[in-house]
């Protein structure tokens, strides 16, 4: 094991080629720092340094080592950083922004849990209705659906699969359906705009169907909207199964599957946040959230 003193003695020494320059640098005797480059080539078995005119030049062993001493210096300066930075407060301001469907189901009580472990940290929760592009964004983002190229991170974090639902009630007065192209012949309830390029619905036994979905008389913009528009009976619309599941637990029995075979392709979630170094209020944060990523989040894989 190597003392950090000695390197830093002998690293210092090449960087200036003079003993009288290193001390008064390092606020030490001459005596000392020489005894350190003494004690390291003794550890080594070699000499490192020797005297040309004025001027300590390395030897061939020397300048071998000074690139293993600079890693070995360099290392231990990362190190110390990183736990400085575990020591750190978590606090300051932080800015998220959520896809209206994830924000009361999810983000919410995960912040709650976050702000309550650290105190210090000030926090804005907003919605958004359009994914973030611009790298100019210092804030963290979570999107539900597919994110176009951007200046900032894009890391997945899950995909809700999704299926058809209707009250019993709607199926019981108009029927439920038992191929997409039956569709065409209900009312759909649409969240708008995810419906406008038709739907293409996948079995895992038969090819593909692609649904254009009609004239919807009821068009919500908000995914908790969409879910009581069909849990009271208006029409039939495509839900994530992990939001239908959560309003199971409270509303029992108000929406049934219909055609469950038939599903489209999963929306992905994604984690958005600026490259590079981030400061510690901000790692903490995105730790926080891929710690609190449902299971349901993460959908089997479709057979080959």
């Amino acid at each position: 094991m190597h003392d950090f003193d000695e390197l830093i003695a002998f690293a210092s020494i090449m960087a200036s080629g003079s003993l009288t320059r290193s001390a008064r640098e390092l606020g030490l005797a001459k005596s000392t720092l020489s005894r350190r480059v003494s004690q390291l080539e003794s550890r080594l078995g070699q000499p490192l340094l020797r005297r040309q005119a004025n001027r300590l030049i390395p030897t061939e062993a020397g300048l071998l080592f000074h690139d293993h001493c600079r890693e070995m210096l360099a290392l231990a300066e990362r190190s110390r950083t990183a736990l400085d930075e575990l020591r750190q407060e978590v606090s300051g301001e932080l800015c998220v922004t959520v896809h209206c469907a994830l924000a009361r189901c999810w983000l919410a009580p995960t912040l709650d849990a976050f702000l309550a472990r650290h105190p210090g940290i000030a926090l804005t929760l907003q919605t958004g209705d359009a994914p973030c592009t611009g790298p100019e964004s210092q804030g963290v983002h979570v999107w539900l659906g597919e994110v176009p190229e951007s200046g900032l991170r894009q890391e997945p974090l899950g995909a809700l699969t999704r299926g058809l639902h209707a009250h019993p009630d709607y199926l019981a007065r108009h029927g439920a359906p038992e191929h997409p192209r039956e569709l065409a012949g209900h009312a759909w309830i649409d969240l708008l705009g995810t419906s406008r390029e038709g739907l293409t619905l996948h079995h895992p036994d038969q090819a593909p169907f692609h649904f254009l979905p009609p004239v919807s008389r009821l068009r919500v913009d908000l995914p908790v909207l969409h879910m009581d528009a069909i849990s009271r009976g208006q029409g039939i619309g495509l839900l994530p199964h992990w939001m239908v599941e959560r309003h199971a637990h409270h509303h029992p029995g108000q929406l049934v599957a219909c055609l469950p075979a038939w599903q489209p392709a999963p929306l992905p979630i994604t984690l958005l946040y600026p490259f590079g170094h981030q400061p510690r209020r901000v790692t903490a944060l995105l730790d926080c959230l891929r710690q609190a990523v449902p299971s349901a989040w993460q959908p089997p894989a479709r057979a080959a």
